[in-house]
């Protein structure tokens, strides 16, 4: 087993939304993208998008695998991959049939 799996094994997924002004995210695996609006991670449970006001990093813990992020949340989604791809197919095999 190598390391990656090995700290994947260990950590677990967890948010913590404190006033809709601060959020701690557990089990990141790695942010994608980001700006003041919203954050694409990538976590152990799957994408999650991260929508809001003035959003910034403040401490990122790639050992442990969490990020804090402060800013006004609005929202929050996880991003389903296997829907995304049936949508994908489904379009690509109407426009090439």
């Amino acid at each position: 087993m190598d390391k990656i799996q090995e700290l994947e094994t260990i950590l677990t997924h967890t948010i913590s939304l404190n006033e809709r002004k601060n959020i701690v995210i557990s089990g990141v695996k790695k942010i994608e993208s980001f700006d003041n609006e919203e954050f694409l991670i990538e976590t152990l449970m799957g994408f999650l998008v991260v929508k809001g006001e003035q959003l910034e990093i403040i401490k990122l813990d790639t050992y442990q695998g969490s990020v804090s992020i402060k800013g006004k949340i609005n929202s929050l989604s996880y991003i389903d991959d296997n829907k995304t791809k049936e949508k994908e197919d489904g379009i690509f095999n109407r426009l090439f049939k």
